[in-house]
């Protein structure tokens, strides 16, 4: 029990509290300790009977059982593995920025499934694969040069990695939609905060609020250590001698510790 629990302590702590969630809520609802119905995202009892909870809770629960046991599992090990190398990796002391591009990503997919659940109809009510893939998404957007390996010995860049997984979680899961959006949440995030901003040239539309700052201060840097010139400036400072093409995270093969 001692190396199991050095191992949870191990984990960065964004990363370890996501990680028990995800592990304690389905656990509960598995229990019976509460109704696994209170535990879904349902926009109208969220709007209507004014059960707040709901948005939070559908984010860590996935009903486990003989038919889903295994999807869950992978899925609880993406988590852990990608969420990991982000917050150690691009997002290294920098808890504040992490928590944020989560708390995007999350507020985008909780509107997305609202959006999808009144208009189409489709009982799409559970947030924690989608909330995953963004972060897979941001993660081999930042490494998408890197060789990473899959089942079967297959080997491929990382830029690939979550449409991979898209189709590996439809096989065993029967259903893309909630990858799908996780992918697109994340590209969202990834073209606001680095694409758009440092490569385009743009203005940065997304910025960490100053209280998460107060809350989760930066061991090193700030925001500003995302922070490279746009593209047309590095050429010009690659004229000149210095710059250079910017390094936005360290990359790792799939299945590396």
């Amino acid at each position: 029990m001692s190396d199991l629990g050095d191992w949870f302590r191990s984990i960065p702590a964004i990363t370890r509290y996501w990680f028990a969630a995800t592990v304690a809520v389905p656990l509960v609802g598995k229990l019976g300790l509460i109704s696994p119905a209170y535990l879904f995202l349902w926009p109208e009892a969220f709007l209507y009977r004014f059960q707040i909870w709901r948005p939070i809770t559908a984010t860590f629960y996935f009903p486990v059982g003989p038919g889903t046991g295994f999807l869950y599992l992978v899925n609880l090990y993406f988590l852990y593995q990608y969420s990991t190398r982000l917050e150690t990796g691009a997002f290294d002391g920098r808890p504040a920025d992490y928590l944020f591009m989560l708390l995007f990503n999350w507020i985008c997919i909780v509107v997305s499934f609202s959006l999808l659940v009144f208009t189409c109809r489709l009982l799409l009510q559970l947030l924690m694969i989608p909330l995953i893939m963004s972060v897979l998404y941001v993660w081999a957007q930042l490494n998408r040069d890197m060789i990473v390996s899959f089942w079967f010995g297959t080997r491929f860049k990382a830029c690939y990695l979550p449409w991979v997984i898209l189709g590996f979680n439809y096989i065993i899961g029967g259903s893309v939609i909630n990858e799908l959006i996780g992918n697109l949440v994340g590209h969202l995030y990834f073209f606001l905060m680095f694409r758009y901003p440092m490569d385009l040239g743009g203005r940065n539309f997304l910025s960490t609020p100053q209280f998460l700052y107060r809350w989760l201060p930066s061991r090193r840097g700030g925001v500003s250590g995302f922070g490279v010139p746009p593209a047309s400036m590095r050429r010009a400072a690659d004229q000149n001698g210095g710059g250079g093409r910017h390094n936005w995270g360290q990359g790792f093969r799939l299945g590396d510790q």
